[in-house]
């Protein structure tokens, strides 16, 4: 499981900014030196962005963004406790920081909006805390912001590398509560399959099932079960949230259920983000589709193309209509579940992506960026699961997003990789 870092405070310290903020230097990381995003995982904003502490008119925080913080307490292995250093120190943040020794977790303390030189000053009020340091940032302008990536870098742990059996395909079944998992887990295993074993998780873990299926192996990330937590109560959309992050984290297809009956909700539409963010394959199942009324082939096509209004950043994705209960096309998930997997992991040839390439610039070139044309020279397929591929240009920086997405739409058909989510890097050819 990849770390996790947990961005903390109560409302109005910057917890946002600062979030994009570290963000923003992921992504430069992982563009200049691959490799580093193994060490330097800031997830979504749903896995480590809380809430902030609400408090209420009796300057006690809520019961609610108490309980958020807490998750993300017990589950992020690193937490940074963001203040905000122009209001000074105030009684809410004393109430977390007391809150925060008890979880035993490593602890960053930041004073945020140190927008000058002469704010500096403003940290020292943070001391009577009783912390050994508090590092002054400001989110906004990006000061001090290398220096806190270090300090969490430094603090994350260790982790070994689980073993992996390249022979499974690890499919991670994610949806909101109720609307299924469970019952389509055991309908794909069914009784007469022949299930290996049971591998319990870590207490951080889903339970894991391996189960031979028609020749092929295959490792289902469980993600039906609520984990019990013994001192937090929590809300069940919040706690689903983490675990699909978990669970997608970890697979090789994720299969994204959706209920029939109430359609697409904005449950579906952030796990549906998780699974693009991290370009996994994915296939949307509309369960409970034997309770929909007044169903025709015209329902079927009006529900697809609503589902991918809804869900646009995974439009390419293939949906399917199944009841777990009865049975219903059930089959037909762990037959999408196979192609995806194999087309995820197939390369295209060198002449063929750089054809495919000449014919979509041809097509629709890119435009200019502050002045500059921007050329492609060259493209090569550097990666599997997702497929990932590396376009040398001379001006990376000056791709638009708006083309990215058309050129990577376009590849898609022209290479045969229909369904199935694509990276597209582009370097600068010295």
């Amino acid at each position: 499981m990849k770390p996790i870092v947990a961005v903390v405070g109560r409302p109005n310290v910057g917890k946002s900014t600062l979030f994009n903020k570290l963000l923003g230097k992921k992504k430069a990381i992982v563009h200049d030196q691959p490799g580093v995003t193994r060490d330097l995982n800031y997830a979504d904003t749903e896995e480590i962005d809380t809430g902030g502490f609400e408090p209420d008119a009796g300057n006690i925080i809520t019961k609610q963004v108490r309980d958020q913080a807490r998750l993300a307490i017990e589950d992020a292995d690193v937490i940074v406790f963001v203040m905000d250093a122009r209001a000074g120190l105030i009684p809410q943040d004393e109430e977390l920081v007391n809150m925060l020794r008890r979880a035993g977790k490593p602890v960053i303390y930041v004073a945020n909006k140190i927008d000058t030189p002469r704010q500096a000053a403003l940290v020292a009020d943070f001391y009577s805390l009783g912390v050994d340091e508090i590092m002054g940032v400001s989110a906004e302008h990006g000061m001090g912001i290398t220096e806190l990536i270090d300090e969490i870098l430094k603090r994350l742990p260790e982790r070994e590398e689980a073993p992996v059996d390249e022979e499974r395909i690890k499919v991670a079944i994610v949806g909101r509560p109720n609307v299924g998992k469970s019952s389509l887990l055991n309908r794909l295993i069914g009784k007469s399959r022949a299930i290996v074993s049971d591998i319990a998780g870590t207490t951080r873990d889903p339970v894991d099932t391996p189960v031979d299926i028609d020749g092929r192996k295959y490792l289902f990330i469980d993600t039906a079960g609520i984990r019990k937590k013994s001192k937090v109560s929590l809300t069940v959309e919040s706690y689903s949230v983490m675990e699909a992050i978990r669970s997608i984290e970890r697979c090789d297809v994720a299969l994204l259920l959706v209920d029939g009956k109430e359609g697409v909700s904005t449950q579906d539409e952030k796990i549906a983000g998780l699974i693009e963010d991290r370009k996994k394959c994915c296939a949307v199942i509309v369960n409970k589709w034997d309770l929909a009324p007044e169903k025709d082939t015209h329902t079927v096509e009006y529900a697809k193309e609503t589902i991918r209004q809804k869900l646009p950043f995974i439009a390419y994705a293939p949906v399917l209509f199944t009841s777990a209960l009865t049975g219903q096309r059930v089959p037909k998930v762990l037959e999408t579940v196979n192609d995806l997997f194999e087309r995820g992991r197939s390369k295209a040839s060198t002449s063929a992506l750089n054809s495919a390439l000449e014919s979509i610039v041809a097509r629709k070139h890119p435009p200019s960026s502050r002045g500059r044309e921007v050329k492609f020279y060259y493209m090569t397929q550097v990666g599997v699961l997702p497929p990932t591929f590396l376009i040398f240009c001379n001006h990376p920086d000056g791709v638009e997003d708006s083309y990215v997405r058309f050129l990577t739409s376009a590849l898609r058909e022209a290479i045969g990789m229909e369904g199935i989510p694509l990276r597209v890097v582009f370097k600068q050819r010295h």
